[in-house]
């Protein structure tokens, strides 16, 4: 597993977080082949960090429809 240094990280709220504070997700951009994401609530927590086409299909399922609220 190859480490990822985010300390200079600059992270954007998702278009999909709801204005109350929950279910806030960021993620960063300019990893090469990858994409960090967290929980904007916790941003010292843990970061996820996946596969930019596999992430790139699971926002594309989100903004289709094709997963279940």
């Amino acid at each position: 597993m190859r480490s990822i240094d985010l300390t200079a990280a600059t992270w954007r709220k998702s278009s999909y977080s709801n204005q109350d504070g929950g279910a806030c997700v960021e993620v960063s951009d300019g990893f090469d082949g990858t994409i960090p994401v967290r929980d904007s609530k916790n941003p010292s927590g843990p970061v996820l960090v996946f596969p930019s086409g596999e992430w790139s299909s699971f926002v594309t399922a989100v903004k289709d429809g094709h997963l279940p609220a």
